[in-house]
């Protein structure tokens, strides 16, 4: 299968926020990184300032950290521009 171009990716999304969610609104997002405290406080710091509520969690064995993020923002367009910036922290997947 062809892996989607990033502009794709977010063209699809920013049209499926439009049509599903009422704006403003909370949106939840999920990211997986190396477990590594410099890589959670770079997307913590991302993220700072917002009034987000972040939660994370190690994974079993530690190698894996999972990151939840419920943030209030105005338009589907705020939540393309905080995935654009997690996705230049090296490892992590965005859910």
């Amino acid at each position: 299968m062809e892996k989607e171009k990033p502009e794709e990716f977010y063209a699809r999304l920013k049209e499926q926020l439009l049509e599903n969610t009422a704006w403003p609104s909370n949106y939840l997002y999920k990211f997986i990184v190396p477990t590594d405290d410099e890589k959670i406080n770079q997307i913590n710091n991302i993220f700072n300032n917002t009034g987000a509520v972040i939660e994370s969690k190690k994974s079993k064995k530690g190698t894996y950290t999972s990151i939840s993020i419920t943030v209030h923002l105005k338009d589907p367009d705020e939540v393309i521009a905080k995935y654009k910036e997690v996705s230049k922290v090296d490892g992590v997947i965005s859910l």
